[in-house]
């Protein structure tokens, strides 16, 4: 294509390299020049509203190369208004997200919703417009301000399936205007939603059973695979793209630095298949990183993709056409809480060996606990090895993680419950699941020390991972569920609202004191963060392994970067254990500082060792020693 004469240097040397791609893919899913030639002067548009910090924050993000894939990165997730309030509340608490070591910010929904009907904020009515509420669009492009000169990245949902009935194009839509209905899915009877039915699983068979709704204004059906008041937006309508896009822009133009695309395998729909993860989402997710790139490249995709590895790999693309820089490692999470309830570390160890043999190029967001549930999407053809049935497992899981199994401390509460398959999720904090909240309401010193040494070995874990850590806010100082929302008639019908509670300022000031349970959980796991950030070996491009326990209660994982190694072993049983290796150096436990063998290491309940080796160490003749 034939550069514009308007479009500068900069521009142009971006896109020069990738147009012939990007002019490919888009034509093979829309065939539209004229579309084509909007959406480039589009992503000029967008380049050049883009402000002049912006564009040297871009320079440097550019010039810094893979920057996120540092030992050092942290995140922290939080609600706005649960954790400060208002946007302007968060900037004032800037100094306690560093203090916790966190520059990694990841701001739940917090563009406008109708109330009562946004599903949390994924029912966006103006994707240009903050909550009143939460603030302005100024407000936040003032805090994101605020967190670069910090060096705090800031993370946005951007949720481009759907839209809220109460945008703009879904009133329009219902008013009858066919250029806005042709934007989303209409059709005039039930004959072809039915049709989709038969192949589309539904998302939510118990509290939004089937994929489409009647719409009374406009007198048709609707697609809304969610929830009723979300309609979902047609990707084969390349006007829909365009826009979207330049709505993604717009969201990167105020500072947003990573963007979560939302629900992203369900973006394109074809008659007669899932609807989930087509090859044509793909093509989608390539054009949108290439076009961050070009008009903003100190942006970062991150894909929400909650499905088995086999699905969720692909949304990396490859090394030479990547796709999301980023992508939510949610089965290692849910083999993590299996692993807490059966104390068999088998499937999390294989789960890690999957992991470990992916490429380092591929970054994961790994973390314990977020705003949604835990979903059981276990590797059940291995676990069924073990004579374990899935509906039986799952139940299992639920009965122990929400403190209805003898023994059990944990305290969750199920998600979605449908008794008659089984297939429940679970809700609740990391602090409740571990067990203190049932120990500070038995006021049991005992049960309170387990329940911590659980939470901190779990962190560590979490922490010993390769890619970006990140807590959910109040995790840093063991919030506890938070039961209010039973009485709030716009959340009572929806548990994930139990581990979405206000973030309770007096009793984080607790963090201080190490005699209070905030204050032992705080003290310990500032500890780990600061010795992850100071060991480039935690860094993305380490070697990892898997090290073989031969104990099934105890995980073992290794790492080895640049003449640094570390051995990392876990104890998930409740009962003191010994990792059966047989290492030949003498190591450091970078927690207690006591030297010893790498050798039958003996591990008390719910414990954990970080054996650390430092091959660059004179002792070792100047020489670095494979791993």
């Amino acid at each position: 294509m034939k550069m514009k004469p308007e479009w500068d240097k900069e521009f142009t040397d971006r896109l020069r390299p990738v147009e012939d791609e990007m002019h490919w893919l888009y034509n093979e899913l829309y065939n539209d020049d004229h579309a084509y030639d909007y959406f480039l002067t589009m992503l000029w548009n967008s380049y050049q509203a883009r402000s002049k910090d912006l564009r040297a924050w871009d320079r440097k993000r550019i010039k810094a190369g893979d920057w996120y894939k540092s030992s050092k990165m942290l995140g922290m997730c939080l609600y706005t208004d649960c954790f400060a309030g208002t946007i302007k509340g968060v900037q004032k608490h800037l100094d306690y997200i560093q203090e916790c070591g966190f520059n990694y910010l990841h701001l739940m929904p917090l563009l406008e919703s109708p109330k009562g009907r946004s599903d949390g904020g994924y029912a966006v009515s103006d994707f240009r417009k903050v909550e009143p509420e939460l603030g302005t669009m100024e407000d936040l492009a003032k805090l994101n301000r605020a967190c670069h000169k910090r060096g705090i990245s800031v993370c946005l949902d951007f949720v481009m399936n759907h839209t809220s009935e109460d945008h703009i194009w879904a009133k329009r839509a219902k008013a009858g205007e066919k250029e806005y209905q042709d934007r989303y899915f209409f059709f005039d009877d039930w004959t072809i939603p039915r049709a989709f039915e038969e192949t589309v699983p539904q998302v939510f068979p118990t509290t939004a059973p089937g994929n489409f709704t009647w719409c009374p204004e406009a007198n048709k059906v609707v697609m809304t695979t969610f929830y009723p008041y979300q309609w979902d937006l047609n990707y084969r309508n390349p006007t829909v793209f365009n826009d979207m896009c330049e709505n993604m822009l717009y969201l990167c133009n105020q500072g947003v630095d990573i963007i979560r695309l939302d629900a992203v395998p369900y973006i394109w729909k074809t008659l007669g298949t899932n609807c989930r993860n087509l090859p044509q989402v793909h093509t989608l997710v390539r054009i949108m990183h290439i076009a961050s790139q070009i008009a903003a490249p100190g942006t970062l995709l991150l894909g929400e993709v909650v499905m088995e590895p086999d699905k969720v790999v692909p949304y990396f693309g490859t090394i030479e056409k990547p796709e999301c820089h980023m992508l939510y490692n949610v089965t290692t999470m849910a083999s993590t809480w299996n692993t807490v309830a059966t104390r068999d570390v088998r499937l999390l160890q294989r789960q890690m060996n999957v992991v470990c043999g992916l490429p380092k190029q591929y970054m994961f967001l790994n973390y314990l606990r977020c705003h949604d549930d835990i979903g059981w999407g276990l590797d059940y053809d291995y676990l069924a090895r073990f004579g374990i049935e899935q509906v039986a497992h799952k139940k299992y899981l639920n009965s122990f993680l929400t403190g209805n199994y003898w023994g059990s401390d944990s305290r969750g509460e199920l998600y979605n419950d449908d008794p008659r398959l089984g297939d429940a999720r679970l809700c609740g904090t990391t602090a409740s699941l571990c067990g203190t909240e049932a120990a500070v309401y038995e006021k049991n010193d005992f049960k309170l020390k387990a329940s911590i040494d659980l939470d901190v070995m779990l962190h560590a874990f979490l922490l010993t991972q390769s890619g970006i850590p990140v807590l959910y806010s109040g995790d840093e100082v063991g919030k506890l569920n938070d039961y209010s929302y039973h009485q709030d008639p716009l959340k009572k019908d929806d548990s994930r609202y139990l581990h979405r509670g206000k973030f309770d300022w007096n009793l984080a000031e607790m963090r201080k004191d190490p005699s209070t349970r905030q204050g032992m959980l705080f003290e310990r796991l500032m500890k780990l963060i600061a010795i992850r950030k100071e060991h480039p070996l935690f860094d993305a491009s380490a070697d990892t392994w898997v090290l073989q326990t031969n104990n099934d209660c105890v995980l073992g994982l290794g790492r080895y970067y640049e003449g640094e190694k570390l051995l990392a072993l876990f104890n998930f049983s409740e009962n003191d254990q010994t990792a059966w290796i047989n290492e030949g150096e003498t190591y450091t436990d970078l927690i207690s500082g006591e030297t010893m063998d790498a050798k039958a290491v003996a591990l008390g309940p719910h414990s954990f060792r970080w054996l650390y080796l430092n091959y660059n160490d004179p002792k070792f003749s100047g020489e670095k020693e494979e791993a």
